[in-house]
């Protein structure tokens, strides 16, 4: 399969911590790391991870941090096709406590790619599957000649701006900044995931199919819950990609975000086996 993301980067900087700190607390990290990640390299290689590889298409600032990024995507097994801007690169930062929950801080506005940039967006006429996480909507348009496209409820107004339709849209029933309600995309999706966590999710589709699934045991002692909503929505592309039935590609997607769960940071514990 041909696997791809159209997305952003943020260059993360991660403490883990024992607990939250309160307001005007002071609390020690017992260990420290960074990574480039954000949506678009945590369901880029959750994607690498199940097809064997995968592509990148975003945009980087064009100083060290953003240097640093394409670097270590590369090495993470992407192919990373970025553009560089002269615009610092995006970063964060994510406290990681022992009950594996994670607070994130963004710092910069998000870069997303424009259908103008010099990327080889021809090739995505050739994809199987693309998840779309930033971008302009002539992006967005360029997305869509891939045969599955997934979009997250994050990009409303981009994708409704595009006038794209979506194989999948990944929203949640808890975050109010991922809510999807119908009227809220035109044309709608094809299929509407509503994320819960640990208590699973549902799903609806179309032609008026509704369903839900419950999350996957883990497969091992939970760690920290940064990047398993993207390696979800990254199981799910793989899966409608290689033509699965919505309840199987949420079973594969539903497996990502419980193995992204048991390691440390995003990539650690991501699903290698898509069977």
């Amino acid at each position: 399969m041909r696997v791809a993301v159209v997305g952003h980067v943020e260059w993360i900087e991660f403490a883990v911590v024992p607990h939250m700190p309160v307001a005007g607390e002071i609390v020690h990290a017992d260990e420290t790391f960074e990574e480039p990640a954000g949506g678009g390299p945590v369901s880029a290689v959750q994607l690498a991870k199940l097809a064997g590889e995968a592509t990148l298409y975003t945009v980087l600032g064009d100083d060290e941090l953003g240097h640093r990024s394409e670097r270590r995507l590369t090495e993470l097994g992407l192919r990373v096709k970025a553009v560089y801007r002269q615009v610092p690169q995006r970063r964060g930062f994510v406290h990681l406590d022992a009950n594996a929950e994670r607070t994130i801080t963004v710092i910069g506005s998000r870069l997303g790619p424009s259908g103008d940039d010099p990327l080889p967006w021809h090739e995505l006429g050739d994809t199987d599957a693309v998840y779309f996480t930033a971008g302009d909507p002539a992006a967005a348009r360029a997305a869509r000649a891939a045969r599955a496209l997934v979009g997250t409820a994050r990009g409303l107004e981009i994708l409704n701006e595009a006038d794209v339709e979506l194989d999948a849209l990944v929203s949640s029933s808890k975050d109010a900044g991922e809510r999807y309600e119908p009227g809220d995309l035109e044309p709608p999706p094809h299929l509407v995931v509503r994320t819960a966590g640990a208590a699973g999710g549902t799903f609806e589709t179309s032609d008026g199919r509704r369903g839900a699934w419950e999350a996957t045991p883990l497969p091992g002692p939970a760690k920290d819950a940064y990047g398993c909503g993207d390696s979800f929505a990254a199981g799910l592309t793989y899966g409608l990609g290689a033509g699965r039935s919505p309840e199987q590609a949420l079973e594969l997607a539903a497996r990502c975000g419980a193995a992204c769960l048991t390691g440390r940071g995003p990539y650690e514990g991501q699903l290698r086996d898509a069977d």
